[in-house]
């Protein structure tokens, strides 16, 4: 869908709850350093230490290379079909609105674009 978006010049309209490896906070900008914001599946809170600082970075650092492993074949085929160089983020940076499935109740407070909308509660039915 973004490869074609970005070939047809069309706005791109994104609903989703999360991009692997934070590239949801690199493309819209959003500050997300690992110093405050505690990463999933660490069981930090936002009051830590500075050994669970640390090992919140730490925890950081695979993803990264992982990410560049499992996006690297959407690069290419991206650029064979736009006939340039174009990165996933690249991609992601186009995004005209993000409706993000955010619950402040599951995730940790932070700071949003004005482009990017939480629509929590989606998937609750009423009983």
């Amino acid at each position: 869908g973004l490869i074609l978006a970005e070939h047809l010049s069309l706005p791109s309209v994104f609903f989703l709850r999360g991009i692997p490896c934070g590239l949801d906070f690199e493309a819209t900008q959003c500050p997300n350093p690992p110093s405050y914001v505690p990463r999933a599946f660490t069981q930090l809170t936002d009051h830590m230490t500075f050994l669970q600082r640390v090992k919140n970075l730490l925890y950081d650092i695979p993803s990264f290379f992982l990410c560049d492993f499992a996006f690297q074949p959407y690069e290419k085929l991206a650029s064979e079909f736009l006939h340039r160089d174009v990165t996933v983020l690249d991609l992601l940076r186009k995004g005209s609105i993000w409706l993000l499935r955010f619950e402040f109740v599951l995730d940790y407070p932070r700071p949003l674009m004005p482009n990017i909308i939480p629509v929590g509660g989606v998937h609750c039915a009423h009983k």
